[in-house]
């Protein structure tokens, strides 16, 4: 074998090596992680003009009604919504996105069957103190994506979730409640601790929002 012949086929098994060790690594093929449907309730304690804004650490893909430079409605105690807009009412914000790749914390969550998502996530998310409306909603949109995996890896983010998506809105609510759901799907069960839930209490002007992310 001559030695041009040699430089080529080191060439290409070094070039298959690359190939194998990027193909490996992150959850998806670009390198991020989808954002997916956080939906935002407002309740005032009266009729209120209330001003949203999303500090985003990625790229907003999807809003409904349109997001332009942040959404101005008036909210109503009942939940209801007027997009200032375009003078129509909506059941709640929406929007999705696109960021990098996040240091979720899956030190503590929950394993469950596939089959028993459903039930779970009515009494977690009800535990959590979504409103039967709220986590309905929830469950109807993420349970198509969660009941046929043998097991679901579930855990419910705070802290990372808020390092890449801020909410500001005016005037300051007197209580938030944001539910952002990181589950991957397993093939057998793991050993994991449970976290401890901290309760909500609805006082005041209170923003609810709830949202999440499949790990692959």
């Amino acid at each position: 074998m001559n030695k041009s012949k040699i430089i080529k086929i080191i060439c290409m098994l070094i070039i298959s090596m690359i190939t194998i060790i990027f193909s490996g690594c992150g959850g998806s093929n670009d390198g991020q992680e989808e954002t997916k449907k956080p939906v935002i309730y407002l309740y005032p304690t009266v009729n209120k003009e209330v001003t949203v804004k999303i500090d985003y650490k990625g790229k907003i893909n999807a809003t409904y009604p349109d997001y332009n430079d942040g959404w101005n409605v008036i909210a109503s105690p009942s939940g209801k919504i007027i997009n200032k807009a375009d003078n129509k009412e909506y059941s709640y914000l929406f929007w999705e996105g696109k960021s990098g790749k996040t240091n979720w914390d899956l030190s503590k969550g929950y394993v469950v069957k596939g089959k028993d998502t459903e039930k779970f996530l009515q009494n977690k998310l009800s535990e959590l103190r979504l409103k039967p409306s709220e986590y309905n909603e929830f469950i109807v949109y993420w349970l198509p994506s969660m009941e046929n995996n043998k097991y679901n890896l579930i855990t419910f983010q705070n802290e990372a979730y808020e390092n890449i998506a801020k909410l500001n809105i005016i005037p300051k609510p007197d209580s938030m409640l944001r539910v952002f759901m990181v589950f991957k799907a397993l093939t057998k069960p793991i050993d994991i601790d449970k976290p401890k839930i901290k309760p909500f209490e609805r006082t005041g002007f209170t923003v609810v929002e709830w949202g999440g992310t499949e790990l692959k």
